[in-house]
């Protein structure tokens, strides 16, 4: 849960205004656990500022920082003392929104880890702030619908696989399609593809490059295709993300990798309310990519090609139907 903001945001109006001196202007405003939080601006500039003093970690000289479209993450001495802090960043040309935004869920999610050594503490801030990167990077405008169906669909597979009994950290864990791996979920030495539609004619399935179902890279390799129909008494996204949280609750792990790659993904709360469509799961297939599927790989393409994408009728492609659970089996996780 989210750290409420109106403390931080009192205290940068308080620190606003000019300064013709270089340095830091800053108040104490939480800790958490060990963590010590300040507001804080730096001058010149007057950009609003979270400091974070982890006491008793070290951040290592060459270790690369986060940095989004609308922050940065330094290391700095705002009180030339010799301790070391991370000042987190609005840039000028950052939505304040945003920020506030961003910074209450970091120091939620480091108040969620209170009880953490400063280590673990500090490796879960860096991380956190990583997943927003990369939500920024995204565009941090909320989902388009081909996006929105395809998370739908990625989130049915991953409760599926709680439902089947693998372990909820293990599942959440080998979720990767939104860290841009080559498949959604990798699993052991497999892999499985999920593909999502609306569509009542055909199942039209968009493959993204030549690796995508190349069974040489990760065997066994599977295709889930889900088929959701629109309907007035389905559920939207964000039910769809609460339902997961909810399988995951005890979990703290589980629950902390999930908050990652769900903001990684492209999926935060605050946009619950551009998420007006409801849907139902009417059908799922799940089929072994092997011999006989209709695909394009490296060593199917003539010399030359090097990269391409297609699209598939997944209702004509060949293989037998097989549940969730099966191909689960065969990828050795049950």
């Amino acid at each position: 849960m989210a750290r409420p903001t109106e403390e931080f945001v009192l205290a940068w109006d308080s620190l606003a205004g000019e300064s013709i001196e270089d340095g830091w202007r800053s108040i104490s405003v939480a800790r958490s656990g060990s963590c010590e939080l300040l507001a804080a601006r730096r001058f010149p500039g007057n950009c609003e500022s979270l400091l974070a003093h982890f006491p008793t970690a070290r951040i290592p000289l060459a270790e690369k920082l986060p940095e989004g479209g609308g922050f940065t993450i330094e290391r700095v001495e705002p009180h030339d003392d010799g301790k070391t802090w991370l000042a987190l960043t609005r840039k000028e040309s950052g939505s304040i929104e945003l920020f506030i935004a961003m910074m209450g869920d970091v120091v939620g999610v480091l108040d969620q880890n209170a009880t953490m050594e400063n280590e673990r503490q500090l490796a879960i801030f860096l991380g956190r702030v990583r997943a927003w990167q990369e939500f920024m990077r995204r565009g941090a405008h909320g989902l388009e619908p081909e996006a929105e169906i395809g998370l739908i669909g990625e989130l049915s597979f991953l409760t599926s696989m709680i439902d089947a009994g693998i372990p909820a950290s293990l599942a959440v864990e080998s979720w990767v399609g939104p860290l841009d791996a080559i498949q959604d979920f990798e699993v052991g030495t497999g892999a499985v593809e999920v593909k999502a539609t609306v569509s009542t004619a055909g199942f039209p399935a968009k493959i993204g490059s030549l690796e995508q179902l190349d069974d040489s890279i990760r065997q066994p390799l599977f295709l889930a295709g889900v088929r959701l129909s629109q309907v007035q008494s389905g559920r939207n996204l964000p039910e769809f993300v609460g339902h997961v949280r909810d399988l995951l609750n005890g979990n703290t792990e589980a629950q902390r990798l999930f908050a990652d790659k769900i903001l990684i993904a492209g999926f935060f709360d605050a946009h619950v309310d551009i998420y007006a469509r409801r849907f139902s799961i009417s059908d799922t297939r799940v089929v072994e990519v092997g011999e006989g599927f209709p695909r394009l790989t490296h060593g199917t393409v003539p010399n030359g090609i090097r990269r391409a994408k297609y699209e598939i009728d997944f209702d004509r492609a060949t293989g037998g139907n097989l549940e969730p659970e099966a191909a689960l089996k065969k990828l050795g996780v049950l």
